[in-house]
């Protein structure tokens, strides 16, 4: 049986989002999506970028996948590549001109290669999935005096700046960055307290988000 929260949830859409945005789902349905911004983040629950961000729909092209990874370019690759797939889609049909990569705290993924978990089936999907930030966690070192919390963190906006400059592997984003079309950004959510961390491209350093940060609309 279809779970009765998705039933629930679609009925109280129906009653009460879709009235108030048919005409953009209208216009969606038309015209096409032209989306300004990607998001790239992780599959957890409790991190959906288009909550944290109050998008609408069409506003936000989002790609989730576990720890929020962005794999380097391969191009003579067979294998199957989603979120390669997704990036190039992106830039190269919708030429959205920001990706963002939205870290978070908590991060199973990178807690999984922090304690070097268990598999949890014979396949080992994650482990393989995960082992391609090996050499960050390297980088970063161990824990300082034990503080596994602190290292998580630290790991977790690692993991944001390995997606960042794997992003610039790619030849279509770099060449649309390096001509100002496309912006890239890094970001860290803080799943407890709600506070959204912005990477400054200058300095490397996170800082919070505030609300003086906000720009007035012109319109």
């Amino acid at each position: 049986m279809f779970p009765n929260r998705l039933i629930n949830g679609y009925h109280a859409f129906l009653d009460g989002r879709l009235p108030k945005e048919r005409s953009r789902y209208e216009a969606l349905a038309e015209v096409g999506q032209s989306p300004e911004i990607m998001i790239i983040g992780c599959c957890d629950s409790r991190v959906s970028p288009e909550v944290i961000f109050d998008a609408g729909p069409g506003e936000m092209f989002v790609a989730r996948n576990v720890a929020n990874l962005v794999p380097p370019c391969e191009q003579d690759s067979v294998s199957y590549h989603g979120t390669s797939a997704a990036i190039e889609f992106a830039v190269q049909a919708l030429k959205v001109k920001h990706i963002v990569v939205l870290g978070h705290a908590q991060c199973g993924g990178v807690r999984a290669l922090a304690q070097n978990s268990v598999p949890l089936s014979p396949g080992d999907f994650i482990g393989k999935w995960i082992s391609q930030i090996a050499h960050v966690a390297d980088r970063v070192g161990p824990p300082a005096d034990g503080d596994m919390t602190r290292h998580l963190r630290r790991l977790e906006l690692a993991v944001v700046e390995y997606s960042l400059d794997s992003l610039m592997t790619f030849p279509v984003v770099r060449e649309r960055v390096e001509r100002g079309e496309l912006t890239l950004h890094g970001a860290y959510f803080g799943v407890a307290t709600g506070m959204l961390l912005v990477r400054n491209p200058e300095t490397g350093e996170f800082k919070p988000c505030l609300p003086e940060d906000i720009v007035p609309s012109t319109a």
